[in-house]
């Protein structure tokens, strides 16, 4: 078995922030202790300090205002977590009744595809999950989940019997960002057999990046039989000129 890296200050030191903000304990407009009260409670240097609050600067977790100090602005996690759906909310919408399935269940060293799909730079611990989630007596979604153990540790011994590890890492992870990126695929031998397809029937694909600040959590992919889900984009008109439609 791999041993963990141990954590670093200033990486606990960004997740406890982190925490604080994403969680409301902290609300918008509040003022975080300056950069002398965070090193004499961390016990480390105001350089430490300084390259973890310009890390959630650049996240847009907090504002930073000369003389004034640190303040936390409106997460943009809240935005992003609205826009990942909890599978097993939509499979309880369908009236139907949930539940997970763990295929498998792999900790290793991350390979070169791993690194690729977290976008690491040098190899990590983590974790690879494969589930497939039903509703009812069907196959719903099929999850392909890799995390970064370094970023989340406790997700080696985490159960994901209940809800998935999708909405343990809404619940259990702070974060700031997420990519989506949606295509159409056709059903290979593995996923037809799995979500009881045809060869090459038509699936929706949704991969998903997650990060905090600037260090990647968990690349995701979602496939779904194309004729049992959709997507629904909500908007309205924007500012922009005629021009400019």
């Amino acid at each position: 078995m791999d041993t963990l890296p141990p954590v670093s200050l200033h990486t606990r030191i960004l997740a406890e922030i982190e925490q604080r903000i994403l969680s409301g304990q902290w609300p918008p407009g509040f003022r975080i202790p300056s950069e002398i009260e965070l090193s004499e409670r961390f016990q480390c240097s105001r350089m430490t300090v300084n390259k973890v609050l310009t890390q959630l600067a650049r996240a847009g977790l907090i504002e930073r205002q000369r003389k004034a100090g640190s303040f936390v602005t409106r997460p943009h996690s809240i935005s992003a977590v609205l826009d990942i759906q909890d599978i097993r909310s939509e499979v309880l919408a369908t009236g139907q009744p949930y539940r997970i399935e763990l295929l498998s269940r792999r900790r290793r060293t991350s390979t070169r595809a791993d690194r690729a799909a977290l976008q690491l730079t040098q190899p990590e611990p983590v974790l690879h999950l494969l589930c497939l989630h039903h509703a009812g007596a069907r196959p719903f979604c099929l999850e392909d989940r890799i995390i970064s153990l370094a970023a989340v540790p406790a997700a080696a011994d985490a159960r994901f019997d209940e809800a998935g590890p999708g909405a343990w890492l809404v619940h259990h992870v702070p974060w700031s960002s997420a990519e989506h990126r949606i295509r159409a695929m056709a059903a290979t031998p593995e996923v037809a057999a799995r979500l009881h397809l045809h060869e090459a029937a038509a699936c929706l694909a949704i991969e998903r990046r997650t990060w905090s600040g600037e260090q990647p959590i968990t690349h995701v992919r979602l496939i779904y039989p194309a004729d049992g889900h959709e997507l629904v984009a909500r908007f309205s008109p924007s500012s922009t000129s005629p021009e400019d439609t």
